[in-house]
């Protein structure tokens, strides 16, 4: 027969490898997997979407960046369109060549909101 503290060891058992299957997939899957976080995936990024915003219900604004250009298409409506294209990108911050120094000011006493 089957005691209590064989059941419990056993449905502890089948959990710990149900967990250990999980962490396998979920590992399988971030270092070789091929959406945006595997670990072969390509470091140079040329395809992204740099902002939506919606027109109506149906439509949507989307502006896409590829490389360093940009472009901006209309979706959804009867008719997918491109509204402009060839828009130049953003330029990538770059460190700044010197130090930066911050001005420092002498502090402005507080107003006086009391009535007179």
């Amino acid at each position: 027969m089957l005691d209590l503290n064989t059941l419990i060891l056993a449905v502890a058992a089948i959990l710990f490898v149900i967990a250990i299957g999980a962490l396998v997939v979920w590992a399988f899957r971030t270092f070789f997997g091929g959406g945006s976080y595997g670990f072969l995936r390509s470091r140079d990024r040329r395809l992204g979407v740099v902002e939506t915003a919606s027109v109506d219900q149906l439509r949507k604004l989307i502006l896409i960046r590829r490389d360093d250009v940009e472009h901006l298409i209309m979706i959804g409506g009867p008719v997918d369109m491109v509204v402009e294209t060839s828009i130049r990108g953003r330029p990538h911050l770059e460190p700044p060549l010197e130090d930066v120094i911050i001005a420092k000011s002498d502090l402005r006493p507080a107003p006086d909101f009391r009535k007179s």
